[in-house]
């Protein structure tokens, strides 16, 4: 695998940062979590950054802090919120940063209900869904607009039926 920085978009559930953590194993790299970043700049939780200060002021934060990470040395591997491609010009700047290599992982609505209905009451967005159907229908509206977004990554692999080490191991072996 030549010396690149891996970011890793995609949907909630889609297993970015379980990929990366993977990938930083396998090939003895270092990742970070956007998220984690941010809580850690902030001093807050994800949660009370957007309570205290609002959506905006996240989404802004966010981007000033994704492209911190991409000037920096120190990681090799970025796993971003799902979100995160759909403000500002964040695909064209990771499009065009040198060295840089997006990956959307893909995965269908069905596999995404799947993998987040049991685990709702931890995410935010999607707590107050009280029902498969409900999940399912927000999933699929949220990938609709963000769809435009996620194309524009380098490479894209189907992440549906796969562990995350398997998800891993295709793009070990596609980034060699």
């Amino acid at each position: 695998m030549e010396k690149s920085k891996i970011v890793l978009l995609g949907y909630m559930g889609s297993g970015k940062s379980a990929v990366a953590k993977h990938i930083a194993r396998e090939r003895n790299l270092i990742a970070i979590d956007l998220d984690s970043y941010i809580e850690q700049k902030e001093a807050l939780p994800i949660r009370q950054v957007f309570a205290k200060h609002g959506e905006i002021y996240f989404r802004k934060k966010e981007y000033e802090y994704l492209l911190e990470l991409l000037g920096e040395d120190t990681y090799d591997i970025i796993s971003l919120g799902g979100g995160t491609p759909c403000y500002y010009d964040t695909m064209e700047q990771l499009n065009q940063h040198k060295g840089v290599v997006a990956i959307y992982l893909k995965t269908s609505i069905g596999e995404l209900t799947r993998r987040l209905f049991e685990e709702k009451s931890e995410r935010p967005l999607i707590a107050h869904l009280e029902t498969k159907a409900q999940l399912t229908e927000f999933i699929g509206k949220h990938l609709f607009e963000r769809n435009p977004y996620y194309q524009q990554a380098t490479l894209t692999v189907l992440t549906d039926d796969k562990s995350p080490q398997e998800v891993a191991q295709e793009l070990i072996a596609r980034l060699a």
